[in-house]
């Protein structure tokens, strides 16, 4: 069979990067082979035949990783094989999908789905941006309406001395950029834009490069019949915009306004293309109005100024038995996060394509229907917007972590979102933030996070939109969210409805967002300025004493046996952890149990040196010596040669059961330790 194989080739900083369209995985719209380096991505892009019904449109990025793609064997005993998607790969799909979704018409309806599966995994070269290139190539040599191509680019800067190190991945067009991601330790406003600014030039390149590929082998678009609403239902729905629009915004209940206008018509009679119709000519009216709102009047929907940050609220240590809680509110989004501590143990295992690694810090993000007054489940597990926003918040307070070896806890965050009206994840940042404070966690410096939203038009006209709420979030153009301190920024995360912005309005967003950042910073300074001096009592206390690695057998024991004889002898109300490079983390929240663990650890640690002398009680006769407790789990022997001078018939004329002897150590090898009595008697 021939593959009719077409391979085209570029490069990225040096290094080569290919896209491979050939006859694999033919019955997709497209498919797309990528490259870089040993890492291999295969993407297929697929678009149903029929409309779906609904008022969106329903587009899914499925991020698939391999373990065969690392070259390993992974999953549970019983199941050797991939579950559900990781973090990591829900967090890879989202980049995706916020990249491409902007330069989809949103009123199509037919189903589109766009599947990354990687074939082979090189630890050097991220899967997600050949991902994302190889995704775009496929979308634009096929026949799926799409404004592409689209491209990526991560930058990497590992801290250096005093300079801070940031990672940066910018995607977008050749005109703008749609999506950012960005970590870092307080870096400045002006080092993010010089970043913006270098991540564009290669992204240009590789959108040319696509663009190529398309011109030679690209299939016409299909036309395809985009949702929209017949001049009878228009005139129906302008009737109830015309007298109830501006009062539904104001008051936030432009769902009720919504059903109110499909009851009427489901009274007329009317069939459910007709109702879905109203929807979409329902949603591009309020936009418009909420557009025309800002851009010509400089209005927002609830009254505020286009900087002016909503009412805030923090308060700290609201429950006892906790390690540590906050509560942050801005306007009607509430965020209640509460700390636990825990020693080295509790750290979460992490199974991906680089093997199973431990993660120290962890926040998990909550969004229960009754934060937005909705019904439904409220113990399912986490959606990718979950998962998106707790990862956001996490980047955002991690690199004012203390070290591990400053502090050796594992540390769990749970930010409950309790009412939600806009940017619940920067809110979510702040009670993180604070709550880490209440626990005694030596925080760095307090971490804030505030939205900037973005109305623009056709012409060019934008403005600028500081704490963005619910309907500014839903009809805006942007959600530009930016956390840091008042030193600098620690996260930015993008996304856009519209093509992209320009680097002119991504600084005129961060400087919006400082402003902000030190207005939240203020608030949250008067409720809690630095960390407590001390942990809550019912928080474990931590002590890490370091021995030789070669003792690290004696510790434990023989089938666990003197490791399970300190617990027994501490009540087992402290938690011992034993690290491979000797390091040992004794918890509990008695310190005098603990206390009392570490004396027997370090009595057991301690090398016994020859020539040493040494005290204990007589525990055991044999036939040829005695064996004597040293404490500290230590046992020596002594042999009947060595009990006195002279010939010994029986141990037993020299020493008894319970016998309180000092003797010296003439041997000390392997665990091992040999006692002289006769040796001490001589001086």
């Amino acid at each position: 069979m021939d593959l009719a194989r077409k391979i085209y080739k570029t490069s990225v900083r040096g290094e080569e990067v290919s896209l491979e369209v050939s006859k694999i995985a033919g019955q997709a719209n497209a498919a797309v082979l990528g490259r870089h380096g040993d890492t291999a991505v295969l993407a297929a892009v697929v678009m149903s035949e029929q409309d779906k019904s609904g008022d969106f449109f329903p587009l899914t990025v499925d991020y698939e990783e391999r373990f065969y793609a690392a070259g390993k064997i992974l999953g549970s005993r019983f199941v050797r094989r991939e579950g559900r998607a990781t973090d990591d790969a829900v967090l890879s799909a989202r980049v995706i999908d916020r990249t491409i979704r902007p330069l989809f018409d949103p009123r199509l309806r037919r189903e589109v789905q766009v599947v990354i599966t990687i074939l082979s995994y090189e630890e050097k070269n991220d899967p997600d941006f050949i991902a994302l290139l190889s995704a775009s190539a496929a979308l634009a040599i096929s026949d799926i309406p799409w404004n592409g191509p689209v491209a990526g680019m991560k930058i990497i800067s590992p801290e250096n001395g005093d300079v801070a190190g940031y990672q940066a991945y910018f995607a977008g067009t050749d005109k703008k950029i749609n999506m950012i991601e960005f970590e870092g330790k307080e870096i400045s406003e002006n080092l993010a834009e010089k970043v913006f600014a270098e991540c564009f030039e290669e992204i240009k390149k590789l959108v040319a490069f696509q663009r190529d590929i398309a011109k030679e082998i690209g299939k016409p678009k299909a036309q395809v019949a985009l949702a929209a609403a017949d001049p009878k239902t228009q005139s129906v729905v302008n009737e109830f915009l015309k007298e109830d629009l501006e009062e539904a915004l104001a008051a936030k209940h432009t769902e009720g306004l919504r059903k109110k206008i499909l009851e009427h018509l489901e009274k007329a009679g009317e069939n459910e293309s007709v109702l879905n119709s109203a929807e979409v000519f329902f949603e591009e009216e309020v936009d418009k109005y909420v557009h025309t709102l800002a851009i010509e009047k400089d209005k927002r929907v609830d009254g505020r100024k286009m900087d002016e940050v909503r009412d805030l609220h923090a308060e700290a240590g609201l429950f006892k038995r906790v390690h540590g809680s906050a509560l942050f509110c801005r306007g009607e989004t509430q965020v209640l996060a509460m700390t636990t501590l825990a020693t080295p143990e509790g750290k979460q295992l992490v199974e991906n394509m680089e093997g199973t690694v431990k993660k120290r810090f962890m926040l998990n993000y909550n969004f229960p229907g009754f934060a937005t007054g909705e019904t439904g489940r409220s113990n399912r597990g986490p959606g990718r917007r979950e998962i998106g926003h707790g990862a956001l918040a996490a980047k955002a307070v991690a690199a004012m972590l203390p070290s591990e070896e400053e502090f050796p806890y594992a540390i769990r965050v749970v930010a409950e979102t309790l009412s939600s009206n806009g940017s619940s994840s920067m809110a979510s940042t702040c009670a993180t933030s604070l709550s880490l404070m209440d626990a005694g966690i030596p925080l760095k410096k307090q971490v804030a996070g505030i939205s900037i939203g973005l109305m623009s038009d056709e012409s060019g006209r934008y403005k600028l939109l500081t704490d963005i709420q619910g309907p500014e979030d839903h009809y805006g153009d942007m959600d530009f969210k930016v956390a840091g301190t008042r030193d600098g920024i620690n996260a930015i995360q993008m996304d856009v409805k519209v093509d992209g912005i320009t680097l002119q309005i991504f600084n005129e967003a961060l400087q919006a967002a400082k402003k902000a950042r030190f207005q939240i910073l203020d608030v949250m300074d008067k409720t809690l300025s630095a960390p407590r001096p001390d942990l809550s009592p019912f928080a474990p206390r931590i002590t890490t004493i370091q021995i030789p690695v070669e003792n690290i057998g004696q510790i434990i024991g023989p089938g666990g046996k003197t490791i399970n004889g300190i617990l027994a002898q501490t009540q087992n109300k402290v938690t011992i952890d034993i690290e491979e490079d000797g390091r040992i983390f004794i918890a509990g929240t008695d310190s005098a149990l603990v206390a009392q663990a570490v004396s027997i650890i370090k009595g057991i640690a301690k090398d016994v040196n020859v020539g040493e002398m040494v005290e204990g009680t007589i525990i055991k006769i044999l036939d040829f010596g005695a064996i004597v407790d040293l404490g500290g789990g230590k046992d020596g022997m002594i042999h009947v040669s060595e009990l006195k001078d002279g010939f010994v018939k029986k141990v037993e004329d020299v020493v008894k059961v319970g016998d309180f002897v000092r003797a010296k150590v003439i041997r000390s090898e392997d665990g091992k330790i040999g006692l002289s009595l006769k040796q001490v008697a001589a001086k």
